[in-house]
């Protein structure tokens, strides 16, 4: 039995083994109890998971999926809980009550949607190893100055450390992706930004960006409501130019 890959969900099953290991092994497994995996689809990255003293969990939309698992590896492990539903949907407070890890070869199509749900939930996720297109494994980990440093980047980077770990190439999937796929990992290094709500840094980024040819003081005009980046230092830069630090100390002088 098989399942077959849906392109609407973004599927693209890994089947490379040594890869699936590799992935498996960036996680940092001494430091949690729990680790959800997104989006198993065969789970050829699940059975490098499983056995060991965590509660592991896998969150799966694809019924055909979902029933292929649960024959697969009801045998091994009768406690591996998988909920079938939508991840980006899920209450995940809801079903965690403390924190957990997130392990994954992510759908293509959603991949950047949970990097949003991590950082509206980042309390409870310390730590992500997972497998994006290259191009937005390069986005997330870049440096201020490099061309694809964007909106991801500051967002996760003012909360969690990067790391690009290794790239994976196209042939080792089924069906094989017309791009190249790179694996990263994220590891929180801070909660809370002192005085700025995470809602407020993240309009603040987007708005940034958004008109990224603008200078800074044309470019928020309607989150600077008392003009104070008229006389900053920032306010003839674009929001290329600056760096995650920069970002945070800008949100701190306007809020």
């Amino acid at each position: 039995m098989s399942v077959r890959a849906k392109k609407h969900l973004g599927q693209h099953f890994l089947n490379d083994l040594s890869i699936a290991e590799d992935i498996a092994n960036s996680l940092s497994w001494a430091n949690y109890d729990e680790i959800l995996e997104i989006g198993p689809g065969m789970g050829v990255l699940t059975q490098f998971i499983l056995g060991n003293e965590r509660k592991i969990s896998v969150v799966e939309i694809d019924r055909e999926s979902v029933e292929f698992l649960n024959k697969k590896y009801n045998l091994i492990q009768e406690s591996l809980p998988i909920y079938s539903e939508d991840f980006l949907k899920m209450d995940l407070a809801q079903y965690f009550k403390k924190p957990f890890a997130i392990l994954g070869n992510f759908p293509y199509n959603i991949s950047t949607q949970i990097l949003f749900k991590m950082l509206e939930n980042k309390t409870l996720i310390p730590e992500l190893v997972g497998m994006f297109q290259k191009e937005v494994a390069e986005r997330i980990t870049a440096k201020h100055g490099n061309k694809t440093y964007g909106i991801l980047s500051v967002l996760v980077q003012a909360y969690y450390k990067t790391e690009y770990l290794f790239t994976v190439n196209e042939n080792v999937f089924t069906p094989p992706p017309k791009v190249k796929s790179g694996v990263i990992r994220l590891t929180k290094y801070r909660e809370e930004i002192e005085d700025v709500p995470y809602s407020f840094f993240l309009a603040l980024v987007k708005t940034a960006f958004n008109q990224r040819r603008k200078k800074l003081s044309n470019a928020l005009k309607g989150i600077d409501n008392n003009e104070v980046l008229s006389t900053s230092q920032f306010k003839d830069l674009r929001a290329e130019q600056l760096s995650v630090e920069d970002f945070i100390c800008l949100a701190k002088t306007l809020k």
